[in-house]
């Protein structure tokens, strides 16, 4: 039994910060405060009572719309919650509780990032670089890495990316990154080392590109088309904590074969 409870508390918590971070998710491009006014209806403004603002369950019960106005609630919320709940679980499966907290807090921050990027094609200033201090200051407690790999993450992170945009906008005449992409990165690699950040160029670079062919043969757009890059550093992020040791073995191994 015990080894059930735990896992459902992680859960519970996880939710309960995905319904937070839903509200930075909607007010942080808005440049509203993410404390006042409480939760409210963005249709007819009605502040939303307690027992229907519970993760998941409320959106649930009211069947996706509002009770005051009945205006339809979106997908997101429910979406964010069992995603940042999910993944509260798997990291409290997968490290130790200090660790949990460093890394879920990080994940939360690359969630709100991720949908933020998706929807207005921005990456807040107020999360990438005060989420790059956190990370030199939590690699002094993460045993993945040492302060100096996440100095050199950082450094690495930034410098890559913003090398890769200006040979693009010398070549281009035109800016093809955003700074939002290189203080993000830089943030990524704070928290998972100069290593973790080359693999995670690959992997963002790999998911984007296949990604952005699978639009341009859909919906037949041009090579103009501005696809956010932000969701997939976050996406080679996530996939990095996970399995990122095991990506590294298996590429040394690949390269000792040959």
């Amino acid at each position: 039994m015990t080894n059930i409870i735990f896992p459902v508390f992680a859960f519970l918590f996880g939710s309960a910060v995905g319904s937070f971070l839903n509200v930075c998710i909607y007010r942080l491009p808005r440049d509203e405060s993410i404390v006042f006014p409480g939760s409210h209806c963005p249709h007819c403004n009605q502040l939303i009572r307690f027992y229907d603002n519970i993760p998941i369950i409320s959106y649930l019960l009211l069947r996706g719309k509002c009770r005051f106005c009945g205006s339809p609630i979106s997908i997101q919320y429910p979406f964010v919650e069992a995603t940042a709940g999910t993944f509260s679980v798997l990291f409290y499966l997968c490290y130790p509780l200090l660790e949990y907290a460093i890394y879920f807090t990080f994940f939360s921050s690359l969630l709100v990032v991720t949908m933020i990027d998706l929807k207005h094609q921005i990456i807040p200033d107020i999360i990438s670089i005060p989420g790059i201090g956190v990370g030199f200051f939590a690699s002094f407690a993460l045993s993945r890495i040492s302060y100096l790999d996440s100095l050199l993450g950082i450094a690495l992170g930034g410098g890559i990316l913003y090398g890769i945009a200006w040979a693009y906008h010398f070549i281009m005449k035109t800016e093809g990154m955003g700074g939002g992409d290189i203080k993000l990165l830089a943030m990524i690699g704070a928290f998972l080392g100069g290593k973790a950040v080359l693999v995670i160029i690959f992997l963002s670079s790999f998911f984007g590109s296949l990604v952005g062919l699978a639009i341009m043969v859909l919906k037949r757009k041009g090579r103009r088309h501005v696809i956010p890059y932000g969701p997939f550093l976050s996406l080679g992020a996530i996939i990095y904590l996970f399995c990122g040791d095991s990506l590294i073995r298996w590429y040394q191994e690949l390269i000792h074969w040959r």
